[in-house]
């Protein structure tokens, strides 16, 4: 996979515990930058406050907060989430056998929740009780599946054909579903941008079309709901952060859409969305995404140069 391709990482979003992300300047990187580590990386993950890079020849480092005058990092404790009571631990994991009739071809962890991609094809049940078993997603039952991803509290899985499945939490519009809170801080920006009285930035907010029908905001998708992408993309592989998620197409395009407030979103700003929205930077580069791994507030992405294999 990507290790096999003559190309490059890059990084974008939040940095402010010295994460890997291009020039590093600041605690935000709003456009794709080249990751400084050089052309030996072959795999990236990304925590809330540290990212770990795979190198070829069986190395590793990390890329984490500088705290030491000598520039070593120190040791410490990291938190699972930000203010969360949870730390890593160096314990053995507990072992928990699947049914005999499951076959596991990869396992992704959100910050509350589990997916497992079986060999065959947040918990997408339709409703919001936790679940102590695995349990087949009875909604795409006979749907063959190639990837699935898990966000902080949303998940995503691309069917073998390219069809993209989302469901969970929306708050910033990660499902590509309309988000209440993106509407409320559009129209807070027009009501200054305009001057609209606050009855009529109210009336806009409540209105979704000329008839009067209130906009269907969507909070909470207990089902998964199709994500239809720009073009009739079709989708080969999908990443999700804590409230943001990236796609990339057959054709290597990356797609990315929900909570930008670092730049994680790649579209050099700060904005939020909740539309997928091809990231231009790769474009115009002319740059051909092989991969995408979302840290939970910020984005790494694989890329080569179009003509390349």
């Amino acid at each position: 996979m990507a290790e096999e391709l003559p190309g490059a990482w890059f990084g974008f979003g939040f940095c402010g515990f010295g994460q890997e992300l291009g020039s590093g300047h600041g605690r935000q990187v709003h456009s794709p930058e080249p990751l400084r580590a050089g052309d030996d990386v072959c795999r990236v993950s990304a925590s809330w406050s540290y990212t770990a890079l795979s190198c070829r020849g069986s190395s590793a480092r990390e890329a984490e907060r500088k705290d030491e005058p000598s520039g070593e990092a120190k040791p410490a404790q990291l938190p699972l989430l930000p203010g969360a009571r949870a730390y890593v631990s160096p314990s053995p994991p507990f072992y928990r056998p699947l049914a005999p009739e499951l076959r596991a071809r990869r396992l992704v962890l959100g910050a509350e929740h589990a997916l497992l991609l079986g060999a065959h094809g947040q918990l997408g049940h339709g409703g919001l009780e936790a679940e102590l078993e695995p349990r087949l997603l009875e909604a795409l039952q006979g749907v063959p599946m190639a990837e699935v991803a898990a966000g902080g509290w949303h998940s995503v899985c691309v069917s073998a054909t390219g069809d993209i499945y989302i469901w969970g939490w929306n708050e910033s519009g990660q499902l590509a579903l309309p988000a209440r809170s993106l509407m409320e801080d559009w129209n807070m920006v027009a009501e200054e941008a305009t001057g609209l009285s606050e009855e009529a930035s109210t009336l806009k907010t409540v209105a979704g079309d000329e008839a009067g029908a209130p906009t269907p905001f969507i909070a909470i998708q207990p089902f998964p709901a199709l994500v239809d992408l720009p073009l009739g993309s079709e989708a080969v592989q999908a990443s999700c952060g804590s409230r943001h998620t990236a796609v990339v197409t057959r054709t290597g395009e990356l797609y990315t859409w929900g909570w930008g407030k670092y730049g994680q979103l790649g579209h050099q700003d700060t904005t939020s969305s909740d539309q997928p929205c091809r990231v231009e930077y790769f474009t115009n580069k002319q740059l051909q995404v092989k991969a995408v791994t979302c840290g939970p507030w910020n984005t790494y992405v694989y890329a080569v140069e179009k003509g390349k294999s």
